[in-house]
């Protein structure tokens, strides 16, 4: 089927999971606890962060999950701080998290942009993080849209963010392929009725997410050959 637009998730995707969040969960766990290692590692245990192994779970919330989502788990054991406060210190932590590109940004972004494709971000992250990462990545003008999980269009894996790039470069959905590393990103891809391309610089193992997607591939530096097959 004819591609005519590429919509990717942020982290996992265009920038490898592991690399770049272990160091925010440590980060913002130590600074949250006030240096309190011990007590950083309990906590980081309800959001599926070993804190000593510095690994996550394959299911933890932070993985797909929104800043709001990870608040809420979180708020229990900060009874001295309210939401707004976890949230805060979530996102400053997020903007200065060290981005890892899972493959180099700049030749392939510019190469699909020279297909002729037009390109897009839809993340669970909060917007202003995702702007900051793909700014100091050198991308963010490759992009026709981004879009965070407060930008106005919902969450994944509802299919808003999706359809509100569909309208915004006037393609039908079918003309679109979602790219992402979650079942999240695949689930809300088929609800759009976009293509799906799952890819494996997350943490979900290819036979986790191959049920939600019409190609598995090692990470997005071989969208261009896919698209050519």
């Amino acid at each position: 089927m004819r591609v005519d637009a590429i919509l990717f998730d942020k982290d996992g995707t265009l920038f490898d999971f592991g690399a770049t969040w272990e160091g925010w969960a440590e980060s913002f766990l130590l600074r949250a606890t006030g240096g309190d290692r011990p007590r950083a590692a309990r906590i980081g245990q309800h959001i599926g962060f070993d804190l000593q192994a510095r690994r996550f779970e394959p299911g933890s919330i932070v993985i797909a999950g929104t800043p709001d989502e990870v608040t809420e788990r979180l708020l229990p054991h900060f009874p001295d701080r309210g939401f707004d406060d976890i949230l805060r210190m979530l996102n400053e932590e997020a903007e200065n998290a060290p981005q890892a590109e899972a493959v180099p940004l700049l030749p392939l972004l510019g190469r699909l942009r020279d297909l002729g494709l037009r390109l897009g971000v839809a993340t669970n992250d909060a917007e202003a993080p995702a702007l900051v990462h793909l700014e100091a990545a050198g991308v963010r003008g490759y992009f026709d849209f981004i879009a965070g999980c407060d930008s106005g269009h919902g969450a994944k894996p509802q299919p808003g963010q999706l359809l509100a790039f569909a309208e915004r470069i006037g393609l039908a959905p079918d003309r679109i392929v979602m790219v992402g590393d979650s079942t999240h990103d695949l689930i809300a891809g088929r609800s759009a009725g976009m293509q799906t391309v799952a890819v494996l610089t997350g943490l979900a193992e290819a036979a986790v997410l191959a049920p939600y997607a019409d190609a598995v591939l090692p990470d997005i530096g071989h969208l261009p050959a896919w698209l050519a097959g």
